[in-house]
C-alpha cells in the first residue's frame, strides 16, 4: 500500500512537470516569433531603453498656425467655362458690391506690370483719373467703363485690333490679357487693410502657347499699398467624380519683397451664400466635427481641429503639412483644449495628447505609436 502511494506521488510529480515544460516552451515559441516579427522596433527601442540619449522621449515639433487678418474682397471675376476662350470671344463673369471701374488692356508687358503695382495706391488712383493708366506698356486698349453694385453679370471681352497681339515665344515677356477692378468710390478717410483693386492676369489659348485658357494670377491691392497674390481654397466634397471643389475663401500670400509678411484670409459676397447652402461640411477623417482647418502649402481645406494634431500629412494629396490657419470657430473643442493650463507641463504637451489619457477610444494609437509603426 505504502509502495503504491508513493508511485502515485512520482507519476504525479512527472506529471507536473511534463506540464510545466509544455507551457514553458509555448510561451517560449511565442516569445521567438513576437520578437522575429518585430526586431526592428525592439531594436531601436532597447538601445534608447539601454542607452537613453534625453531624459524625455522626444515631442514632435508642433506645427505653426499662420498669423492671418481677415479681408473682405468687393469683386469677383470668374472666367467661363463655357466660353469659346478665345481672343475674338473670351467670356467672364464679374460682381461687385461697390462701384467700380473696369480697365482692360491687352498685351501687357510682364515686368512694368509688376513694377505698376508696387506703386503706392495714390499714385495708382491719379493714374487711373488722369488716364495714363500703363501709357506704353500695353500694346491694345481695351474696354473702360464704370459700373454701379451688381450681382453675377456675364461680360465679353474682344480683341478688335488691326493686327495680331505680338506676345513672342514662350517664355513670354508680354500677359495676353490684364483686367482691373477698381474701386471709385474711395475717399481719403479709407482703412488701410481696404481692398481697392483686384487685377487678374488671363491666358488665352493660341497656336503658340497651346495651354488652356484660364486665370494665370489675381492680385489683390490694399490702400497700404500691400500687394497680394490670390490663390483659392480647395474645400473636400463627397462627390465621386470630384473630390475637391473651390470655395469662396483665399489665401493672400504678399508677394515676395513686400513690406508685410502677414496673410490674409479673404472673402467675398459668395461667402455666406455658400455655407448656408452647402451645409454642415465634415471633417474627411472623424466626419463628426465641422472642418475649420486650412492646411499650407497644399491649401485643402478638409479637417477639424481634433484631427489635426494626428496628421503630418494633409488627408487629401499626402503632401506635407508646413503651416495652418482656421477658417472658422472651433467651438466643439474641450475648454481643455481651447485655453490650455497654466503649468509648463501641459503647456509642453499637445491638446489631444493630453486629452487621450482621459478617455479610451486612443489606446490604439498609443500602442501603434509604442511599437513604432506609422498611422
Amino acid at each position: 500500500m505504502f509502495d503504491k502511494t508513493i508511485t502515485d506521488l512520482w507519476q504525479a510529480v512527472e506529471y507536473s512537470n511534463t506540464w510545466w515544460i509544455c507551457l514553458f516552451s509555448i510561451c517560449a515559441v511565442l516569445l521567438c516569433l513576437f520578437a522575429a516579427r518585430n526586431m526592428v522596433v525592439l531594436r531601436v527601442h532597447g538601445e534608447e531603453f539601454i542607452f537613453p540619449t534625453s531624459l524625455h522621449h522626444p515631442m514632435q515639433p508642433r506645427i505653426p498656425q499662420m498669423n492671418m487678418m481677415k479681408v473682405h474682397i468687393p469683386f469677383t471675376f470668374k472666367l467661363l467655362e463655357t466660353s469659346r476662350s478665345s481672343y475674338s470671344e473670351l467670356q467672364c463673369s464679374m460682381s461687385s458690391q461697390v462701384r467700380y471701374q473696369i480697365h482692360a488692356y491687352w498685351g501687357v508687358n510682364i515686368k512694368e506690370l509688376h513694377m505698376f503695382l508696387w506703386r503706392p495706391w495714390a499714385d495708382i488712383k491719379n493714374a487711373c483719373i488722369a488716364g495714363d493708366f500703363l501709357t506704353g506698356y500695353y500694346q491694345y486698349l481695351g474696354i473702360q467703363i464704370n459700373r454701379t453694385p451688381h450681382p453675377d453679370q456675364v461680360m465679353s471681352l474682344n480683341y478688335n485690333g488691326l493686327k495680331p497681339l505680338d506676345l513672342g515665344t514662350p517664355p513670354r515677356l508680354c500677359y495676353p490679357l490684364v483686367i482691373f477692378l477698381i474701386r471709385n468710390d474711395i475717399d481719403k478717410n479709407v482703412h488701410p487693410d481696404e481692398t481697392v483693386a483686384l487685377i487678374n492676369v488671363v491666358h488665352i489659348k493660341d497656336s503658340v502657347c497651346t495651354l488652356p485658357t484660364s486665370i494665370l494670377g489675381q492680385y489683390l491691392k490694399q490702400a497700404n499699398g500691400q500687394l497680394s497674390c490670390l490663390k483659392q481654397l480647395y474645400l473636400a466634397t463627397g462627390n465621386s467624380g470630384n473630390y475637391e471643389t473651390q470655395i469662396p475663401l483665399a489665401v493672400a500670400e504678399p508677394v515676395e519683397g513686400g513690406p508685410s509678411s502677414v496673410g490674409s484670409f479673404c472673402s467675398n459676397n459668395e461667402d455666406s451664400t455658400f455655407w448656408n447652402s452647402s451645409g454642415e461640411q465634415l471633417c474627411v477623417v472623424c466626419q463628426t466635427y465641422p472642418l475649420s482647418r486650412a492646411l499650407l502649402p497644399c491649401r485643402h481645406t478638409c479637417i477639424c481641429a481634433s484631427c489635426f494634431n494626428k496628421l503630418e500629412r494633409c488627408p487629401m494629396c499626402r503632401g506635407p503639412i508646413k503651416s495652418y490657419f482656421c477658417i472658422r470657430g472651433e467651438e466643439y473643442l474641450d475648454t481643455k483644449e481651447t485655453t490650455g493650463n497654466s503649468n509648463s507641463k501641459n503647456e509642453e504637451r499637445p491638446p489631444a495628447a493630453r486629452r487621450r489619457w482621459f478617455n479610451g477610444i486612443n489606446w490604439d494609437d498609443r500602442l501603434i505609436d509604442f511599437l513604432g509603426f506609422s498611422r
